[in-house]
């Protein structure tokens, strides 16, 4: 069974820095699909950040150059390193990702990032 456990949310002041992880169980983040995606309050929910099995990395224009997806396989732990934080990217960040082989999406239960100006 494939779960994907997100910690590392929390409040920090604009122009802080978090970083986020998912743990994977069930599955192996070095083969995966992985990504974050965020929803704010009354908006829809955005995709952030992804990271495919051969290491390419993508993000939403609004993060690019202060957001990095990484993943470390040993630890079977997807990350997202928040750098520069802003009030709007308030948001409950949510790791998800697509197994090797599979056409089925996983998701976290989420976790809360509140940026304070």
């Amino acid at each position: 069974q494939v779960q994907l456990v997100e910690s590392g949310g929390g409040l920090v002041q604009a122009g802080g820095s978090l970083r986020l992880s998912c743990k994977a169980s069930g599955t192996s983040v070095s083969l995966d699909a992985m990504g974050w995606s965020r929803q704010a309050p009354g908006r829809q929910r955005e995709l952030v950040a992804t990271l495919d099995s051969g290491s390419t990395t993508k993000y939403l224009d609004s993060v690019k150059g202060r957001f990095t997806i990484s993943r470390d396989n040993a630890k079977n732990t997807v990350y997202l390193q928040m750098n520069s934080l802003k009030p709007e990217d308030t948001a409950v960040y949510y790791c998800h990702g697509v197994p090797h082989g599979s056409n089925r999406e996983y998701w976290g239960q989420g976790t809360q990032v509140t940026v304070s100006s």
